[in-house]
């Protein structure tokens, strides 16, 4: 009796430990606190920490070890590549090869010596960017010459530079013709890193740059940092300075490596939501951190999907290429599949931290009325936008569908969480060109933005975690929704809606105060009625039965109307 007993209590213990095993199965109830518990970031940390040690531009080296580092990482996660999968594999990938038009580029070593000073001016070493891109090799014993400071680059056409190394506080691009071509300098010395970058602080900082790519000339440049600059022109102050300069460089043909991973919807596989990272440019931040970010994302989607926990409905798209360019070529090669595409998100400098570098994370908004009346919490960043149009605008509930869930997340885990009008500039882009739903995830400022000093010890693993959590619940609950989640986004937009048009009025009245005309302020609050007016008739993109939502969309389309007229009445009265 004792025996049946014990053996009882074993199998007791044991079915409930197997049944506190069971995977949960992720739903919009749960997907938070699922993925806030199972996205470590540690895939994330590792794949920008290898990304990163490498000078990155489309063909190189360390471009191509990147592209191979994904694919061994999503085969291990259980993609099968593309044309070995069968019809029923869900997860696959493959690697996109194009021939490259012009040759590829990479640094090896550089050294700039002043004439009787031990100490180098600059070294590869220690400042990766100092070649500008498409510079070619000197001699290997270098070139020695004198430098020449050009203090207004007007007057380089009127001074003799042939054999002299040309030295200014500009781009190397703007006085590259002037200098190489018609000048024939022996090369070009350049310092221009912007304000933001705080260069009398961050002194060693060089911010990469680039040359024309000359297989005539076979030209050379170099970017300096505040330091080095201030350095040479002190040498220069005490009379005629002399330079040794060896650059060592690799130009060779290559080609176009884009890595394109797929997660298969099991009931509209043709729509999709497609998350692109680029991977050119030297950065850890920019962008070694969207590489990592994405990456884990993509193993962990497979993960759960093994796991029978999560199933797409739609399918998740992963690109990882060169920016704008794999992503311009993703929505513009095939039509057909680019009228399905229902979303697109940019992973560009998704990890810092901030507390380093500056700025705070940001959601760059589909273009709304913020991008031409920029006012109240609405700020350009430093990168900067212009001024656009009403006929640009691109109403959808994309952008205040994302703030809420990186909101959400911020609240959860106390993180910083913040939005910028729409400026452009990355793969965000191609797809708004399109008509696609876009936006980008980023940062900025950032004081190390584009420079050598943009390195590992700039990037924070939670960062990469909240970025990378937060996708990832705005992500599945796109690709599963229908009509309820259509409805529960109509009663946040029609939330946001009203909050925004009772902040416009506060601003409108601030506006007329500082004497803006009435005019102007009746039009902003029209325009932003009609965008989310076209807004609400977005979300119909996530059902199949558009009449029942529709009842609802009129309904908060006439609220927004209503408010919008009695706030309007409003400053007619008072003003």
């Amino acid at each position: 009796m004792l025996k049946k007993s014990i053996a009882l209590l074993i199998v007791s213990i044991l079915f409930i430990h197997c049944k506190n095993k069971t995977p949960i199965a992720l739903s919009t109830s749960n997907y938070a606190d699922v993925i806030n518990q199972k996205f470590t970031g540690n895939l994330a940390f590792e794949t920008t920490s290898f990304v990163e040690k490498y000078w990155r531009v489309v063909g190189n080296t360390g471009f191509n070890k990147s592209i191979y580092k994904i694919a061994e990482d999503l085969e291990k996660a259980g993609y099968i590549l593309e044309k070995n999968a069968t019809e029923n594999t869900v997860l696959t990938y493959r690697i996109e090869k194009r021939p490259l038009k012009n040759p590829t580029w990479e640094s090896v070593d550089a050294s700039i010596h002043i004439k009787g000073e031990e100490t180098p001016l600059l070294q590869h070493t220690t400042n990766r960017n100092m070649i500008a891109l498409n510079s070619y090799s000197t001699p290997k014993q270098g070139i020695t010459a004198e430098v020449i400071y050009i203090k207004d680059i007007k007057n380089i056409s009127k001074l003799d530079v042939k054999g002299k190394i040309v030295f200014a506080e500009t781009s190397p691009y703007r006085i590259y013709k002037t200098a190489i071509i018609e000048g024939k300098a022996a090369g070009i010395m350049t310092y221009n890193n912007p304000d933001y970058l705080q260069p009398d602080k961050n002194t060693t900082s060089i911010q990469f740059r680039s040359i024309p790519l000359d297989t005539i000339n076979k030209p050379w440049a170099i970017a300096m940092s505040y330091e080095s600059k201030e350095r040479l022109k002190k040498s220069l102050e005490k009379g005629k300075t002399t330079l040794n300069v060896k650059i060592e460089t690799n130009i060779y043909p290559s080609e176009e490596l884009t890595i394109v991973a797929d997660i298969k919807g099991n009931e509209k596989p043709k729509e999709r939501l497609v998350f692109s990272a680029h991977i050119q440019e030297p950065g850890a931040n920019d962008n070694a951190t969207g590489v990592g970010v994405a990456l884990e994302m993509a193993s962990l989607t497979a993960n759960f999907i093994k796991q029978k926990q999560y199933q797409p409905k739609r399918t998740l798209t992963f690109l990882w290429g060169d920016e704008i360019v794999s992503t311009r070529r993703y929505v513009k090669e095939d039509s057909i599949r680019a009228k399905d595409i229902k979303w697109g998100i940019s992973l560009d400098m998704v990890g810092e931290n901030t507390e380093k570098t500056g700025g705070t994370f940001l959601i760059e908004k589909m273009p709304d009325p913020s991008a031409i009346w920029t006012r109240g919490n609405d700020k350009h960043t430093e990168w900067g936008g212009s001024k656009m149009r009403l006929d640009q605008m691109k109403p959808h509930y994309l952008n205040d569908f994302l703030i809420d869930k990186f909101k959400a997340q911020g609240k959860r885990v106390n993180w910083v969480v913040d939005t910028n009008p729409f400026e452009g500039g990355s793969d965000h882009v191609p797809f708004l060109r399109e008509n696609i739903p876009s936006v980008l995830f980023w940062h900025f400022t950032d004081q190390f933005y584009h420079t050598d000093n943009d390195r590992i010890d700039k990037v924070s693993k939670t960062t990469l975690k909240n970025v990378g959590i937060t996708a990832l619940i705005a992500a599945y609950t796109l690709l599963n929704a229908g009509e309820t989640t259509a409805k529960t986004i109509l009663v946040d937009l029609e939330k946001a809606a009203v909050s925004r048009l009772n902040e416009e009025l506060k601003q409108s009245k601030l506006a007329i105060h500082k004497g803006d005309s009435l005019a102007t302020q009746l039009e902003i609050i029209s325009a932003w009625k009609d965008w989310y007016q076209k807004s609400f008739k977005t979300i119909l993109d996530m059902v199949t039965n558009e009449k029942n939502i529709n009842i609802e969309i009129e309904k908060s389309q006439k609220l927004i109307d209503s408010i919008s007229i009695e706030i309007k009445e409003k400053l007619k009265q008072k003003f």
